[in-house]
């Protein structure tokens, strides 16, 4: 049996705007193209705004628990990160919201709605003009 599909949001610590840029978004999908060898977690769809970043992924049966597995990639992220944009620790605040989607047909209209955050902080003029999201695997096969 296929598990959830759940939703996160992950912040910046303080806030602070070091995501919406190349280094950012090849460190994350480096990781989470990894995570499903190393941890048994699928990222689908992500979007990194300046000081957050919008993800859904899917546990295999063997995978480590959710705060396991956002605990290890954001540490990882951390120490990459932290050098290459001159920042101090700590990187990302320590909680995170999670939402497990009921049906993968709601992952569609979630993701709707999150792709629309750039439009709606005035970043972009549509959600196709925001570079900075992608998707690592196809969560709905």
């Amino acid at each position: 049996m296929l598990q959830p599909i759940v939703g996160l949001t992950v912040v910046t610590h303080g806030r602070r705007e070091q995501l919406a840029n190349p280094s950012a978004l090849e460190t994350l999908t480096s990781l989470w193209r990894q995570s499903s060898d190393f941890d048994g977690w699928y990222v689908g769809d992500y979007l990194l705004m300046p000081d957050h970043v919008h993800l859904f992924a899917r546990a295999s049966s063997e995978a480590k628990p959710l705060p396991a597995w956002i605990a290890t990639w954001t540490a990882i992220s951390a120490r990459r990160l932290g050098p290459l944009l001159r920042t101090h620790s700590p990187f990302w605040e320590r909680n995170y919201f999670d939402r497990f989607l009921r049906i993968d047909d709601s992952y569609g209209l979630e993701w709707e709605y999150v792709s629309m955050n750039p439009v709606r902080q005035s970043l972009c003029a549509a959600p196709g003009d925001w570079p900075w999201k992608g998707r690592v695997f196809d969560l709905t096969v």
